[in-house]
This record gives C-alpha cells, sequence and structure tokens, in this order.
C-alpha cells in the first residue's frame, strides 16, 4: 500500500542504510517475539520481551549518544531485578533464561529497543520511508528464516494445503493487519510517553489469555517479578 501510493518511499529505502537495517530488525524482532509466543511460556516471553529498557539505555548510549544518568541505571536495575524473579529457580543456579522460548522473549525486546532507537536517529527520515522499511522486513525476514529452521529440523514443515489450517492462518493474519494498522494509526497521534504505556497493557492482557486459554498458572513469583520489569517500563515511559 505505502510502496504503491508512495512510490518516492522506495528509493528512500534502497538508499538509506539505516532503513536497510530498521527492515532487518523490525523483521527479527516480529519473528523472536511470535515464535517465542509459540513455543515457550506466555507469560515469562512477554515479560522478558519487556526488558526494554535495559536494551535501549546501553542503545541509546550507544547510537544515540545519550548520558546513562542515576535514574537510567535505576531503571536498568529495577527491570534486571525483576527478569531474576521471573527466571529464579533454586535448582538452575544463576537466574538465566532456560528455554528457547525465554531466549527468543529476551532477543526479541532487544531487537523492538533498537527499533525505537534507530527510529529516534532517523526522526528527520520521511515517515513512509520508515513504515516501509518496517512492513518489508515484517514480511521477508520471516519468509528468509522459516524454510532454514525447516531444513535444520527446528520447525516442521507445513502441511499439505487443507481448509482446517488455511483459514484460522487468514483470520490470523487479518487480526495481525488490523492490529498493526491501529497501531500506526494511535502511535502517530499520540505522544511516544502515552504510546509506550498503552503498549504495556498487553502485559496483563497476555497473563490473562495464558491463564484462560493455555493454561498457565501465574505464580507470585512470576506476578512479581513481572510487576517490578512493568514499573521499570512505565518509568521508562514517563521519562520520556
Amino acid at each position: 500500500m505505502i510502496a504503491a501510493s508512495r512510490p518516492a518511499s522506495i528509493r528512500g529505502l534502497l538508499k538509506n542504510p539505516w532503513m536497510w537495517a530498521l527492515a532487518l530488525v523490525s523483521g527479527t524482532t516480529n519473528t523472536a517475539f511470535n515464535w517465542g509466543v509459540t513455543i515457550g511460556e506466555v507469560i515469562r516471553v512477554v515479560l522478558l520481551f519487556y526488558l526494554m529498557p535495559v536494551w535501549a539505555a546501553g542503545l541509546a548510549r550507544l547510537l544515540l549518544g545519550e548520558t546513562l544518568n542515576r535514574a537510567v541505571l535505576g531503571r536498568v536495575v529495577l527491570a534486571l531485578t525483576g527478569a531474576a524473579v521471573v527466571l529464579w529457580k533454586p535448582e538452575l543456579g544463576l537466574p538465566l533464561p532456560a528455554s528457547a522460548g525465554d531466549w527468543l522473549g529476551l532477543a526479541g525486546g532487544a531487537g523492538f529497543a533498537l527499533v525505537n532507537v534507530i527510529l529516534r536517529k532517523q526522526a528527520g527520515t520521511p515517515a513512509t520511508d520508515r513504515a516501509l522499511a518496517m512492513a518489508a522486513g515484517g514480511l521477508i525476514v520471516p519468509l528468509l528464516i522459516a524454510p532454514a529452521m525447516v531444513a535444520l529440523g527446528q520447525l516442521d514443515a507445513p502441511p499439505a494445503a487443507a481448509l482446517s489450517w488455511l483459514l484460522p492462518l487468514v483470520i490470523f493474519a487479518a487480526v495481525m493487519l488490523v492490529a498493526n494498522l491501529t497501531l500506526q494509526y494511535g502511535a502517530a497521534r499520540l505522544p511516544s510517553r502515552i504510546t509506550s504505556i498503552v503498549l504495556l497493557i498487553e502485559v496483563p492482557v497476555a497473563a490473562v489469555s495464558a491463564a484462560l486459554f493455555a493454561g498457565e498458572v501465574l505464580s507470585a513469583q512470576v506476578l512479581l517479578g513481572g510487576a517490578l520489569i512493568v514499573l521499570a517500563s512505565l518509568l521508562a515511559a514517563r521519562a520520556r
């Protein structure tokens, strides 16, 4: 849609290396998060994804030259403490990610933080160029990763075409399209601090959905760690 209505955005994407990076990181972020919630515990993956204040602090320092003041470091410590609480299992020692889903959640959050930093660094680039880069990455990266994972035996090959799975797939794709369009519409019209806070609604929704539909148990440990991570994200949004 963007490419058809604004052909100049294609040229802007092709000639700007930062738009290539934005496409790659956006696609990787979406792939990691969606894959993570598919194979891992939903609430753990979502909470680890929202460790964004940790990654954003370092990336903003590296790419934007922002200062790591005490408030920023405090949010980093708060988020890491929450992650340690969520991941802590006495029998495993250090509170490190324990599954592929955990690692994918972390990778998705780091990618999302990098997307935000690149968007800030390229704030002078036309919005259509940035939107096209993110849309292209979200389409191309999964198409490249999925066949490779199938070849490596990490994913099952798709079954023969059948209405039983094609119809839910089309419905899911339509829901995702509507969700992304509404997110872009709202994000373009709201202050970034408000958008960041609204996005955090995903955490309680994911927790309730995982309990109702996936049978996951919301332990006091996960709730406490999640509260610390969400608080760090809220403070980061308030600061911006």
